[in-house]
């Protein structure tokens, strides 16, 4: 069964790239995967963007098979392609500051200092996304070889206040 573009039938699913509810009659992507616990197929549902950010050759196999709406094709296709740009794009999930100075950076191997921005990665395995540490939002240009993040930071990191989030796209923008 090939991966597909449809309206949410229920509001009941979340998206696995954000964690956040998918709307009734919302347009939102399902790729078909190996099921892990059991024989066959499974769908795991995304946001279009979401997917886009983080599943970009399925969303950009799905474009090919079927016809969306021009504008919104032509924006997840440019996101789907910029994501396959760098390896490490779609590992991005969303900023936060650190809760403690534990963590360390996985491109400088120092340590995350308390209070100060961070980067958090995941790996997609067995159909989910797991946490793969963090990255200083200092070393960004490195880590992600000099590809623009802002965008992608920015759509993961739903869980900030307005002064939060406001501070983030300084912080990014210098």
């Amino acid at each position: 069964m090939p991966h597909v573009f449809e309206p949410a039938t229920s509001g009941r699913a979340k998206c696995r790239g954000c964690g956040k509810a998918i709307g009734r009659g919302e347009v939102r992507f399902g790729e078909n995967v190996a099921n892990p616990f059991a024989e066959g197929e499974t769908t795991i549902w995304f946001h279009p963007i979401c997917a886009a950010f983080k599943r970009p050759e399925s969303v950009l196999q799905a474009l090919a098979e079927t016809q969306l709406d021009v504008q919104m094709g032509e924006r997840l296709e440019t996101l789907a392609r910029a994501s396959t740009a760098q390896r490490r794009l779609v590992r991005i999930d969303g900023a936060e500051r650190a809760p403690s100075s534990q963590a360390k950076c996985r491109c400088c191997q120092k340590p995350i200092e308390r209070g100060t921005w961070r980067i958090r990665l995941v790996y997609f395995e067995d159909v989910r996304f797991t946490p793969g540490g963090f990255v200083h939002l200092d070393c960004r240009g490195e880590h992600f070889e000099g590809h623009d993040v802002r965008e992608r930071v920015l759509h993961f990191s739903t869980d900030l206040d307005e002064g939060e989030r406001a501070d983030l796209e300084r912080a990014l923008a210098s």
